[in-house]
């Protein structure tokens, strides 16, 4: 069962909330707060799962292998690089 609950948001997303309504995307303004959650949500998940199986293994990987590791020039020369051959 749905609770009620009161909130309070600055203009602009207020202003966001009834856009949305009001363009007929959502059927009132719960809705519109409902589907930011579940999306907030997704996102935090899709994050801490990134978190879990690249950024965790890698270092994991990094610190049983230091000479691994690149300096802040390195990774800058290396996208500097990548740049130019996207051009």
């Amino acid at each position: 069962m749905p609770e009620q609950m009161s909130i309070t948001l600055p203009h602009e997303l207020a202003d966001a909330v009834r856009a949305k309504v009001t363009a007929g995307q959502y059927a009132n303004e719960s809705a519109v707060i409902s589907a930011s959650l579940h999306a907030l949500f997704e996102h935090d998940r899709a994050l801490e799962h990134w978190l879990h199986s690249e950024v965790a293994p890698a270092l994991d990987a990094l610190k049983a292998d230091p000479s691994r590791a690149l300096t802040a020039s390195q990774v800058r020369a290396r996208l500097a690089a990548a740049r130019t051959g996207m051009q």
